[in-house]
């Protein structure tokens, strides 16, 4: 029997586990574009973004970026604003998190803009965590394990 070699049905969606953490060239805003991070999620492939020129925007994914690249809340994103509409936008680029603390740094980004720190941890990163051994529950245990059996052979 020949092999599936196609990309119909799910196979299309499995595709190759391809990681796409290499460097890629930094793209900067140009006219019509501006620097924004997610507020809220909408749903429909649409978000509530709070631009950096202090106006909030309704924003639509485009076709592109659906289903291929995640946008969570708070995160630094390049939309691409509408002449006949100052309300709506559409998302053009999202910025991982080195991307989004280069842009910072150039100053492009505000100072005061949070950037979402959440792929940033790597190994040994929890060396400043310590445990208390408090008491020793191992006797604590055996003791209400016996008091069952008790109470159940004077039933």
């Amino acid at each position: 029997m020949p092999k599936n070699k196609g990309k119909g049905g799910k196979n299309r969606r499995r595709g190759k586990n391809e990681n796409e953490s290499e460097k890629r060239e930094l793209v900067f805003k140009e006219d019509g574009q501006e620097y924004a991070q997610v507020i809220k999620m909408l749903g429909n492939g649409r978000l509530e973004a709070m631009c950096f020129d202090g106006v909030k925007r309704l924003c639509h994914i485009r076709g592109k970026l659906r289903k291929k690249v995640w946008i969570n809340t708070s995160d630094i994103i390049l939309i691409g604003l509408r002449d006949y509409q100052d309300n709506k936008a559409d998302v053009i680029l999202k910025y991982n998190a080195d991307e989004a603390r280069s842009l910072k740094a150039y100053g492009e980004l505000p100072e005061h803009a949070k950037i979402n720190e959440t792929d940033t941890f790597g190994p040994g990163d929890d060396e400043d965590i310590q445990f208390d051994d408090i008491g020793d529950d191992d006797e604590d245990i055996d003791d209400v394990s016996t008091d069952a059996v008790l109470y159940s052979s004077e039933v």
